[in-house]
């Protein structure tokens, strides 16, 4: 059995400050979406070990990949990792404390290569080995910042790695241990972040629709539990009439591109959240129906305390006959089914309690 091979952790800075003082639920879907992305991005064939809470054991059995090889590794995972808390931070629907400082984790990674080996117990498997330990006490280490690549002496010859980028700056250190004295390398990452690009998000152009149903109705419920009403997926079938259940199709937490499918007592819709604005007294979002294109939009709007109005508007687009077809056949009935909605949602409005944040 091959006992030297690469070990490899990325770690998620941050994480302890982040679970203990922020909403639980979010920040755990939140490090649980990341970690799953690192996952995802490996490319050299690294093996999963074990994921230790903010971080990912992988190991590779046999010779160690050049250093090159492994430096396209970290600048995989490191822009991944930032290009999703960007994107998140920019899409997000929730304000609570967990969501607004996502986009502040950071990501370090830890390389050595040394001497282990693997031993299974029931359905998990483990490594054990003198270097394990070794990589494991170099996440602990007085390196300024958080966002940096580290590489012990087993892998760069004792000497500073030659600069993959211009920006590179290496540094020399060490962590002393109870066994001695470890000696490594490191430079910073977060230059890395410069070359991340964002697709901006692509708004539903609602100038080439026509609204053909528009709604309003106050309540006696702040903006925040209104919205968690209308806009959470997981409320849907309590108020909207017609909808029986609803499944999420894609992403843990609600953010523009979200999709859910609605269950209907004569089929199912797919819909997406295609916008999202925030303010204080007001916030609007918009969903749209994946085949039709049909758009439902939202403006909850602060009155005064404790009393919110939302305003639905109903678009649909299609040549003037598809149109004209839909008044004749279908608004009456898509009307009455919103009104019955919004009637509805005073009885949810009530019955929903948030968590504290």
């Amino acid at each position: 059995m091959e006992n030297k091979g690469l070990l490899f952790i990325p770690d998620i800075s941050g994480f302890t400050r982040f679970v203990t003082e922020t909403e639980i639920g979010h920040s755990r879907l939140i490090i649980q979406e990341l970690l799953e992305l690192l996952i995802n991005n490996n490319e050299i064939g690294l093996e999963v070990s074990e994921v230790e809470g903010d971080a990912i054991l992988f190991y590779k059995f046999g010779d160690a990949p050049s250093l090159e090889a492994i430096y396209r590794q970290v600048e995989k995972m490191f822009c991944a990792f930032h290009r999703n808390l960007i994107i998140y931070d920019n899409r997000r629907y929730c304000q609570c404390q967990a969501c607004v400082s996502a986009s502040d984790l950071t990501l370090k990674v830890i390389t050595h290569f040394g001497e282990f080996t693997g031993y299974n117990v029931k359905n998990f498997s483990k490594l054990i080995g003198k270097d394990v330990i070794v990589a494991h006490q170099l996440l602990k280490n007085d390196i300024p910042q958080h966002e940096y690549w580290l590489v012990t002496n087993s892998l760069a010859d004792d000497r500073p790695p030659e600069g993959f980028a211009e920006w590179m700056q290496w540094m020399s250190s060490s962590r002393q241990t109870e066994t001695g004295e470890i000696p490594f390398h490191y430079t910073q990452l977060s230059a890395l972040k410069k070359q991340i690009e964002i697709e901006p998000i692509q708004l539903p152009d609602i100038s080439k629709k026509e609204k053909v149903i528009s709604l309003s109705a106050d309540y006696d419920t702040d903006i925040i539990t209104l919205f968690h009403a209308t806009g959470d997926f997981n409320f849907r079938h309590l108020w909207l009439e017609g909808v029986k259940k609803v499944e999420e199709v894609a992403h843990y937490l609600p953010r523009v591109g979200m999709k859910c499918r609605c269950i209907l007592e004569n089929g199912e819709s797919i819909s997406y959240a295609s916008s999202y604005q925030y303010s204080p007294d007001k916030i609007e979002f918009s969903e749209t129906e994946e085949e039709t294109g049909r758009l439902t939009y939202f403006t909850l709007e602060t009155i005064r305390d404790k009393r919110t109005r939302l305003v639905l508007d109903y678009y649909i687009d299609g040549n003037i006959f598809s149109k004209e077809w839909f008044k004749i056949t279908q608004k009456n009935k898509l009307e009455t089914k919103f009104k019955k909605s919004l009637v509805n949602l005073e009885t949810l409005a009530k019955e929903i309690i948030l968590p504290d944040v």
